[in-house]
């Protein structure tokens, strides 16, 4: 499993703590550009995402032992210097399948994505040898108008229509409601790390703790937030 974030799946986490399943991360940004990468023919590349980190240095548990022991761990990248900086060499990531959901498509593959939907699924679509599409709705040739077509149908080999479809809530919470008790560790630290934005930053926050910074944003100060799948000019928390 090559993957960025995977939630708070209890079974993933004890399929992979029990040595049944293979985990390596890698930066969401990074992971996307492999998967670009690998639909686009380029079999690396070079990222400074990670330099100095142990994804750049090697070591991080991919498998575990029944015991909890190690028993794979991952390797060193490759890096390289451009005009004084550090940078990671990155392999590009291709699959013999690619399972894609998308909004409308028709018979012929051609494909339109709702949203942020847009951002991951083409790179994946191109990424394997074949695609299976997944849609909404399913029309025929000639009612999507090719600017509004998102994926040509080239890159398809598959698609079907689904049915049922609900849109699932991991973690709900909603604004003006006590989330629990005061936490002045957690404030104090989140207040701190506060006052690190400039305005006129691009800041994506990650999961937990760091979502609240944006709640205590210095006044005068203007900042865009990104939510983890891509979406640009997100609200304060939550």
């Amino acid at each position: 499993m090559i993957s960025s974030y995977v939630g708070e799946n209890k079974y993933f986490e004890k399929q992979y703590l029990t040595g049944k399943l293979e985990v390596e991360l890698t930066p969401q940004g990074t992971l996307a550009e492999r998967l670009r990468a690998g639909g686009a023919g380029i079999p690396a590349f070079y990222t400074p995402t990670a330099y100095g980190t142990i994804i750049q240095e090697g070591g991080f548990p991919i498998k575990y032992n029944e015991d909890g022991t190690v028993a794979i761990r991952s390797e060193p990248r490759e890096t390289r210097i451009f005009d004084d900086k550090h940078y990671v060499l990155e392999k590009a990531i291709t699959g013999d399948f690619a399972l894609i959901k998308a909004w409308k498509g028709d018979t012929l593959g051609n494909l339109v994505f709702h949203s942020t939907a847009r951002n991951f699924n083409p790179d994946c679509a191109k990424a394997g040898k074949i695609c299976i599409a997944e849609v909404e709705e399913l029309v025929e040739p000639g009612v999507l108008s090719p600017d509004e077509i998102h994926l040509s149908g080239v890159y398809v080999n598959r698609i079907i229509k689904g049915d049922k479809y609900e849109k699932r809530v991991e973690k709900l919470t909603l604004a003006n409601t006590n989330s629990g008790k005061a936490d002045k560790t957690r404030d104090t630290i989140v207040k701190r790390a506060a006052k690190e934005f400039k305005d006129g930053m691009y800041v994506n926050l990650g999961i937990g703790v760091p979502t609240l910074c944006s709640n205590y944003i210095p006044p005068g100060i203007n900042v865009i937030l990104q939510s983890e799948n891509g979406l640009l000019g997100m609200g304060p928390y939550p």
